[in-house]
């Protein structure tokens, strides 16, 4: 938690992301603001290179067996010994470079495994370290079983049209929706402490339009591997920090004197010239009345988080409830004090 404090502290306001403000019939208009989240998973203070290695891979001589297994779950079969590569590249494109992080692929890339969804022993930490050093990386991520299927998205589905040929008999249509799903399971090995960092197992699904005839719809060529592509973005995603959504509501109209001045304020915060319209909000206060000014000290207080300035929002929010009885100030308060607890 202290890591997240200290990243959340240092984000420019330029990383937040802002959402137009609407306007409309409504009195109010809003501004979606994007805030980070913590990360699932935090990687060791000493962790800036990470090894890829694929071990779900099964020796030739123990595939036998196993083409029915392929033909049952709807695999192309063979297609999962090149997918599984894609769940690597994934990882590789997503975390490569990101905050001095790199990815890099060892001399050794492939080692063999189970070659099914039982998962394997962990690796000898020897064999952890000798990888490790080869490739100077921190720690090893290793892709310990992946295994594909395809299922159409919806069961066969009777069309109740009449038949051409009089009879009443439904005609069953095959639909062309088609899953593609990878479980695949990750560990990644800290070679100093011989610990894991992180152990998951995931399932990850991308739905394609179904190609083939009448009676048979399969995936398009690429559907496997973009799924295995995803699940490896997917999975390396349990290390950086996420977002979450927040609606702001503001003011965008005053009434007697102080309307056109509101609306010149509101206009520029449109076009995210927030200090713009902080300025026109406070040459309002000084002749506006009572409810008109409440209003001023609310969209004030927005303009201040969007900027991300949290006290200052807090102190214009506190204002606009507590000295012009505004109740959207009393409840943004609220909202604001929450926020900064996590902080």
């Amino acid at each position: 938690m202290l890591y997240f404090c200290r990243f959340l502290k240092r984000l420019p306001v330029c990383l937040l992301l802002l959402g137009l403000v609407f306007s409309g019939c409504s009195k109010h208009g809003y501004v979606n603001l994007d805030y980070p989240l913590p990360p699932q998973v935090y990687l060791p203070e000493g962790v800036k290179t990470i090894a890829l290695v694929n071990r779900s891979l099964t020796r030739p001589e123990e595939k036998q067996g196993q083409v029915l297994e392929a033909i049952v779950t709807g695999e192309i079969s063979g297609s999962d010994r090149l997918a599984s590569d894609e769940s690597l590249k994934g990882v590789f494109d997503r975390i490569n470079g990101y905050r001095d992080i790199q990815a890099v692929i060892p001399p050794q890339t492939r080692l063999y495994g189970t070659g099914t969804r039982e998962t394997p022993e962990l690796l000898d930490w020897e064999l952890v370290r000798n990888i490790c050093d080869a490739s100077n990386a921190d720690a090893l991520l290793v892709l310990e079983t992946f295994d594909s299927n395809s299922d159409v998205l919806l069961s066969t589905v009777a069309n109740r049209v009449t038949a051409a040929l009089g009879n009443n008999a439904p005609i069953h249509a095959v639909p062309n929706q088609i899953r593609v799903n990878v479980l695949a399971f990750w560990r990644l090995y800290d070679p100093v402490s011989k610990t894991i960092i992180d152990q998951h197992q995931a399932k990850s699904f991308l739905t394609f339009n179904g190609v083939g005839g009448s009676n048979l719809t399969i995936p398009p060529p690429e559907a496997l591997h973009n799924t295995a592509y995803e699940a490896g973005r997917n999975y390396i995603e349990r290390f950086l920090p996420g977002h979450y959504t927040v609606k702001r509501d503001l003011y965008k109209k005053g009434k007697g004197s102080s309307k056109q001045a509101f609306k010149a304020a509101f206009r520029s915060s449109e076009v995210a010239n927030w200090q713009g319209a902080m300025d026109g909000w406070s040459a309002i206060l000084a002749q506006a009345s009572r409810k008109n000014a409440g209003k001023a000290c609310l969209n004030i207080a927005v303009a201040h988080e969007v900027l991300g300035n949290t006290d200052l929002a807090l102190e214009w929010a506190k204002k606009s409830y507590e000295v012009y009885g505004n109740k959207l100030g009393r409840d943004y308060t609220k909202v604001l004090l929450h926020r900064r607890s996590l902080e």
